[in-house]
């Protein structure tokens, strides 16, 4: 090789090296910077925190924040979608082994998803282990199509499923937990149904401890990563949406004690985890060690409310019952009770039978109408002057037609105005006697498919603002939107002022308003 061509190449090789040193140069500096951004995001990054620690032996409620308060469920959502494919299994309706086909419609889903295709199929068994440790939202859509035909009817289940356990403030919208501004719930309904899904599924509860599986040679991990750390910790499943924060229901039980803890809020996984391990330090060791609380299933709430309602005394027998529609009553035979279906019972509810009874309506005795006034009769105009007494006396009789069957008796009230002695204009006296006008402005706390939804919502709205709707009137406003109807929450009769105070207050509490004038 000759001295030039050798110089060439050792230049070249000199060139590459320190080219290659400039790019590694370049990526530091880049992850530097990302690294750099993430930190400032994080430090502004303060997602709603609620919490709630529940002793699940007695029922008890630990430790609360915000326990009420609405939050976005996110992936937590799942835990429904579980709980009604677990009613399936039980029912027979649906086997471990059963293959469920691949939608367009989930195959779409946004991640975290296993990344399956239209036109194939996943066994259930498979597709519980893949909610509960990859949280796949496509999983979550194929079982939503598998059990209701469709998304949007399989919410409608969930959110009726949440009532019948007694989570009062929940509303679910889809099967993933992917963002959905009307997807709602609070830490204290999630507690609830983290102890359901364990009385109701001892069989198919197991699945949520699972740490990890393997689909298609690649192995998972639970994202709940207090599984194995934290002693006692069996489930159950962690959630995250930018709006929601990183969230978390987890159940604990060391000897013979057992607790249910929620966080909504964490700033990160680890800050969520921190929090919670916290919560259980600092109750586990306080907790129940004997069961006493009923079993968390549907309908468990209305029958504990019952056995805690006391037996009124028994009252005397009547001497005698003067009124024959009483006596028949009374001497008709009881009707035989009606048992209500047993807790978590899929059999319809059973009419209760209605006595009958026919009664012959008594004589009506009316009055003769008063003759009309003559034609030629002089009209005097009303009194100029009245007293104030008088008038605020006038102004508490509450407005009714008149009785066109009798002939109306001059009133003691009316007496005293005809009476007054002038000392107040006619003109106040009208004021005074005119109802408060109502102000023109309303507002909206949300909009939902259903109108029982909406009617729950103005229920929190009213509870959560009190003071500052004072007495704004709720109501319930039907609109189509395309093919279907929603039903918006509104508050009427606000003044304008009343109605920025209101809005701002609830804005503040996380639920939605805005002003509209009449």
């Amino acid at each position: 090789m000759s001295p030039s061509r050798a110089r060439v190449q050792r230049n070249r090789r000199w060139g590459a090296l320190a080219l290659a040193s400039l790019l590694a140069a370049a990526v530091v500096t880049n992850a530097a910077d990302a690294r750099s951004r993430h930190r400032q995001r994080s430090s502004s990054y303060n997602p709603p925190y609620a919490s709630i620690v529940v002793d699940a032996n007695s029922g008890k409620v630990m430790a609360a924040v915000n326990a009420d308060s609405p939050r976005h469920p996110a992936s937590l959502t799942k835990i429904m979608t579980l709980y009604l494919l677990f009613e399936r299994l039980e029912a027979n309706k649906i086997k471990l082994s059963t293959e469920m086909p691949v939608s367009a419609h989930a195959a779409a889903q946004a991640p975290s998803k296993l990344g399956l295709k239209p036109g194939q199929s996943i066994d259930v068994a498979t597709a519980i282990r893949a909610i509960v440790t990859k949280s796949a939202n496509d999983v979550a859509v194929i079982i939503a199509e598998a059990l209701a035909g469709n998304e949007t009817d399989f919410a409608k289940l969930m959110t009726a499923k949440a009532r019948a356990l007694g989570m009062k403030h929940t509303f679910y919208q889809n099967a993933s937990g992917l963002p959905d501004d009307r997807q709602i719930t609070t830490a204290r309904d999630q507690a609830i149904l983290g102890r359901a899904v364990q009385d109701r599924f001892p069989k198919y509860y197991h699945y949520f401890s699972t740490r990890y599986f393997v689909y298609q040679g690649k192995r998972m991990r639970n994202h709940n990563h207090l599984l194995g750390r934290i002693d006692g910790v069996d489930g159950i499943k962690t959630g995250y949406i930018h709006e929601s924060g990183f969230n978390i229901v987890t159940s604990v039980r060391r000897g013979g004690r057992h607790i249910v803890a929620v966080v909504f809020g964490g700033r990160s996984a680890a800050a969520r985890d921190a929090r919670v391990t916290g919560l259980i330090a600092n109750n586990i060791n306080v907790a129940a060690n004997k069961r006493a609380a009923p079993p968390v299933v549907e309908g468990w709430m209305t029958a504990l409310a019952r056995a805690e309602i006391p037996t009124p005394p028994v009252k005397p027998p009547v001497a005698k019952i003067k009124s024959p529609v009483a006596q028949k009553i009374a001497s008709a035979p009881p009707l035989p009770p009606v048992p209500p279906p047993m807790p978590g019972s899929t059999d319809p509810i059973r009419p209760i039978p209605v006595k009958t009874i026919m009664v012959q309506p008594g004589i009506m005795h009316t009055a003769s109408l008063a003759p009309l006034p003559a034609a030629s009769r002089t009209l005097r105009p009303a009194p100029t002057t009245a007293n104030p007494a008088a008038i605020t006396t006038i102004a508490t009789v509450k407005s009714e037609p008149p009785n066109l069957t009798t002939k109306p008796a001059p009133t003691t009230v009316a007496k005293k105005v005809a009476s007054a002695p002038a000392k107040v204009p006619a003109k106040a006296a009208t004021q005074e006697l005119a109802a408060k006008p109502h102000g023109p402005w309303i507002i909206q706390v949300g909009a939902f498919d259903i109108e029982k939804d909406a009617k729950e919502r103005l229920s929190i709205a009213k509870d959560k603002a009190k003071a500052q709707l004072g007495e704004a009137s709720p109501f319930t406003e039907p609109v189509a939107k395309g093919a279907k109807t929603l039903y918006r929450a509104r508050f009427a009769g606000l003044e304008k002022s009343q109605a920025e105070i209101a809005c701002k207050y609830l804005k503040r509490r996380d639920i939605p308003c805005m002003m509209l004038k009449n």
